[in-house]
């Protein structure tokens, strides 16, 4: 007999398109550029295929919520999106209400097909802004300029109801005053939804490069802090809060796919060096992590022989299903449900080891509602927390 005090998990697809017209030096995401003319024909038969190959592991679903991540997704043209979208209606059907997100780049050229995705299906749109000055958006090697951001953004809110776009802060010689007056100038164009990111050297990029040979200096740890204090502040004075770690909303405006995977429900994904965490149709208790071939050619030429490219295919035990709610919930202000993560893990979390964070001023232990959650302080060192817990 099912619990129903646990809420039905929700089902989303994510799509992954991983072309870019140039590679950042700060991502290390599965992006790549091409100098050729991609073959946007074959990919999306990919696309299709792999879907049907998804639902045949996944039927019997409603789909709450559609993703199109990369890369840059916004080189793909309205007609691939829309064939993806309405290829998802027919294997599976959606929610009333579905959220439907796609990331763009805002160049002139990608915003032109802004009334296309519309037409698609689309009914969401985060934009990549990074910065608020022309000089670190250089620096960060992207191709637009402060002007177009605002043009596209512009662009967006006549065709869209909700968007939303990133930004990067704590990056290299940025002050605080500088920070607050971007922060405070991109929320004045106008969204109810941000992600702000502080910059991070990632291995393998081209900033990593740098930063070994001493050629970027990141902010200490009480200049990042003062940093992200400043974020708090300011988006709340907008009537932003943070419902995650990196993500601020006005109520009812946060990222409802964003919100499937840190609740730890349930997603497909397609595409070059997609994740994906399904439940097993035949035993709903068990979960299984799926990875995807990275290489985008390599990925299509194994799609098209055999309608899927998974290179890993694991079972996730009811210990390591657990420990990833933990760790993806405990990012969210609303945090964990201590039955759900019974419900999991087949056995209850330390009461001891939740007082011991609740009298550090780290955790918030609601007994009523059986939830945890991070305090301010504690949100900034949730990997400390995991430990502790589960020590």
């Amino acid at each position: 007999m099912p619990d129903l005090t646990i809420p039905k998990e929700k089902f989303g697809i994510y799509v992954h398109w991983p072309f870019c017209a140039a590679k950042c030096p700060y991502c290390d995401f599965n992006s790549h550029v091409r100098r050729e003319p991609i073959d946007e024909a074959r990919f999306v038969s990919g696309y299709l295929k792999e879907l049907d190959y998804t639902h045949n592991l996944a039927p019997n679903r409603r789909v709450a919520s559609v993703f199109f991540g990369g890369g840059t997704p916004s080189l793909m043209s309205g007609h691939a999106v829309g064939a993806i979208i309405d290829k998802i209606a027919d294997l599976w059907g959606y929610e009333n209400n579905a959220e439907i997100s796609l990331e763009a780049n805002p160049t002139s050229i990608d915003s032109q097909n802004f009334a296309a995705y519309k037409v698609a299906g689309v009914n969401r749109i985060s934009i990549g802004v990074q910065a608020m000055n022309d000089q670190d958006l250089r620096k960060l090697g992207r191709q637009h300029s402060v002007d177009e951001a605002k043009a596209a953004i512009k662009l967006a809110q006549r065709e869209f109801d909700r968007i939303s776009f990133d930004l990067i802060y704590a990056r290299p010689q940025q002050t605080l005053q500088q920070w607050m007056d971007e922060l405070k100038q991109a929320i004045e164009l106008g969204t109810d939804h941000l992600s702000l990111y502080q910059l991070t050297i990632e291995s393998g990029t081209r900033f990593a490069d740098l930063y070994k040979l001493g050629k970027i200096i990141m902010p200490d740890d009480d200049h990042a802090r003062n940093l992200y204090d400043a974020t708090q502040d300011i988006c709340a004075e907008y009537g932003l809060y943070n419902y995650e770690i990196s993500n601020y909303a006005k109520a009812g405006e946060e990222c409802r796919h964003n919100l499937l995977y840190w609740r730890y429900d349930e997603y497909a994904a397609v595409g070059a060096g997609a994740h994906s965490r399904l439940r097993s149709s035949n035993d709903p208790s068990i979960r299984y992590a799926r990875v995807d071939q990275r290489q985008p050619e390599k990925w299509l030429e194994t799609v098209e022989v055999q309608g899927h490219a998974f290179i890993d295919v694991e079972e996730l035990t009811p210990s390591a299903q657990a420990i990833e709610y933990l760790l993806m919930c405990l990012r969210l202000r609303e945090g964990v449900s201590l039955k759900r993560y019974a419900h999991l893990s087949g056995e209850a979390l330390s009461v001891p080891n939740i007082v011991k964070m609740v009298e550090a001023d780290l955790l918030i232990h609601d007994v009523e509602a059986q939830r945890i959650c991070t305090t301010e302080e504690g949100l900034r060192l949730t990997d400390y927390i995991i430990g502790e817990l589960l020590g």
